[in-house]
C-alpha cells in the first residue's frame, strides 16, 4: 500500500501515471499565505489561551484568544474563532469573531463570517458581503498622511474646545 504519493515497485508497474491520494486530515488545510522563511503557529478550537503574542511568525487562530497580538507576519482568525485583543499584524484574515483595535501594516480581509466590534486602521481593506463590523474603519492613508491627520483633528478640536 503506498503513502502519500510514494509508490511501490508493484503499483509502478500497474499504474505508471496515476497519484495516490493524501489520506483527509483532521487538521484544517495552512491557507499558503505565509512568507518564505516565516513559520505559523497555529492553536485551534477547543483551546483558550490569555496572555500577550509576539514575534516574526505568522499565526493562526482557531480557538479563543483574550490579550494583545504585536507580530510582523501575518494573522489569520478562523471560523467560529474569538478574538479579544488589541491587533498588530502586517496582514489580517478574519474569519472569526474579533473584539478590539485591529491595525495591518498591509491589508485587513474581512471575510464572509468575519465580525469586528472595534476600530480598523490598514493600507488596504477587503470586505466581502455578509461580514459584519461596528466601530471607525481608516484605509489608504500612508503613515505620515495619518499623522498629519491626526494633528489637523487634534488642532480643530482645540479650536471648538476654547471657543465655548
Amino acid at each position: 500500500m503506498a503513502l502519500w504519493k510514494e509508490t511501490t515497485e508493484n503499483e509502478q508497474g500497474t499504474a505508471p501515471a496515476q497519484e495516490q491520494s493524501a489520506p483527509p486530515s483532521p487538521v484544517p488545510p495552512r491557507k499558503e499565505i505565509s512568507a518564505q522563511g516565516r513559520h505559523e503557529s497555529f492553536f485551534g478550537p477547543g483551546v483558550t489561551i490569555e496572555g500577550k503574542i509576539e514575534g516574526d511568525a505568522d499565526v493562526r487562530i482557531g480557538g479563543k484568544f483574550t490579550g494583545n497580538i504585536e507580530i510582523n507576519g501575518n494573522l489569520e482568525i478562523d471560523k467560529g474563532a474569538r478574538v479579544a485583543a488589541t491587533i498588530n499584524a502586517a496582514t489580517v484574515t478574519i474569519e472569526g469573531e474579533v473584539e478590539g483595535n485591529v491595525s495591518a501594516s498591509a491589508q485587513v480581509k474581512l471575510l464572509e463570517s468575519g465580525q469586528v466590534i472595534g476600530d480598523v486602521k490598514a493600507a488596504t481593506l477587503t470586505v466581502a458581503a455578509g461580514s459584519r463590523m461596528r466601530g471607525m474603519v481608516e484605509f489608504g492613508w500612508t503613515a505620515s498622511e495619518s499623522a498629519k491627520l491626526a494633528s489637523i483633528r487634534v488642532h480643530e478640536k482645540a479650536k471648538t474646545g476654547s471657543a465655548g
